[in-house]
């Protein structure tokens, strides 16, 4: 038994015995030697790889990704047989680190601070005595009102971090409730809590439904003062209303790790929008725990056991 692992990433997961380990260009089309495959691991893998082993891997029964978003596998065109995992938590912390480094370095005013810096300039308005919730502006986490959209592995991985610096946080999930301690509104109710949030963070995935979810009606209802950070999707958020809103004031801030395009055109004007952090997609990018992810869903395909973070098709 076989199973291909990309040239993308270093892999040594501990497979069952019987099986085979190769290594394969995740960018070119599957080598005619290897079309007996019966796992496929994907990382940064190319369409035409993708492409190549659905047209072409004929015993192959498991795609692992290491992504948890798995949009680029399923228009592959898979066989409806084949079972497809995500790699739901493996980019949990990284991704939670991430959105909370964005966060602090537009609460703390990191960017004019180095403005400053660069212009050997002292800022009395950065340092020396400030108050702490001034007027019209978000300057600490403490007692700030925080709703993560998209409530699943990485939001309940970030909401104690922020907990624990004094943030109120909830979550947005498709049904209200409460989640590893934290409660949980219902997405159709988003509208109405976002005139007392002071942070919404995007974590959601690309799909039909979320394209353009936060859009000029969410920015609208949002408090001047508001920080919007996005480490989910670019297609989740309406550029051009992001744009409108900080040009006008109608946004305090905003950090964004993703956009839509990727990469950003070097001429497109979010680049130029102001008290706007843009990172090139640096949350993720490295999945922890991918060979023990790998070799667990390998030894349950070998048993008839539950494979973990399958997608539905």
């Amino acid at each position: 038994m076989k199973i291909l692992l990309p040239d993308t990433m270093d892999l040594d997961p501990d497979l069952p015995e019987g099986w085979e380990a190769v290594v394969v260009d995740a960018r070119e089309p599957i080598p005619a030697e290897h079309h007996d495959a019966e796992v496929l691991v994907v990382w940064g893998s190319s369409r035409r790889h993708l492409e190549s082993a659905a047209r072409d891997l004929g015993s192959l029964r498991l795609v692992q990704s290491l992504a948890a978003g798995v949009d680029g596998i399923l228009a592959a065109g898979f066989a409806e047989d084949v079972v497809i995992a995500t790699g739901a938590g493996l980019h949990s912390r990284t991704v939670s680190e991430h959105a909370l480094a964005l966060l602090l370095t537009l609460v703390r005013r990191l960017p004019e601070a180095r403005i400053a810096q660069e212009h050997h300039e002292w800022s009395g308005e950065l340092g020396g005595l400030q108050p702490l919730h001034p007027e019209g502006r978000l300057t600490t986490l403490l007692d700030a009102r925080v709703l993560i959209w998209g409530f699943g592995e990485i939001g309940q991985t970030l909401a104690p971090i922020l907990a624990a610096l004094g943030a109120h946080v909830r979550g947005v999930a498709r049904s209200a409730g409460e989640r590893s301690g934290f409660e949980v509104i219902a997405a159709d109710d988003v509208i109405s809590a976002l005139p007392s949030t002071d942070v919404l963070i995007d974590i959601l995935p690309a799909s039909q439904e979320t394209a353009g979810a936060v859009g000029r009606e969410v920015l609208d209802a949002l408090p001047d003062h508001a920080i919007l950070v996005n480490v989910g999707r670019g297609a989740t958020v309406d550029q051009s209303a992001l744009l409108e809103a900080l040009e006008e004031g109608r946004l305090g801030a905003a950090g964004i790790d993703v956009t839509d395009p990727e990469p950003l055109p070097a001429d497109d004007p979010l680049w130029g929008a102001p008290r706007l952090l843009i990172t090139p997609h640096g949350a993720g990018g490295r999945p922890v725990g991918a060979d023990e992810r790998i070799a667990r869903n390998v030894r349950s395909l070998t048993l008839g056991e539950e494979i973990l973070h399958t997608t539905a098709r």
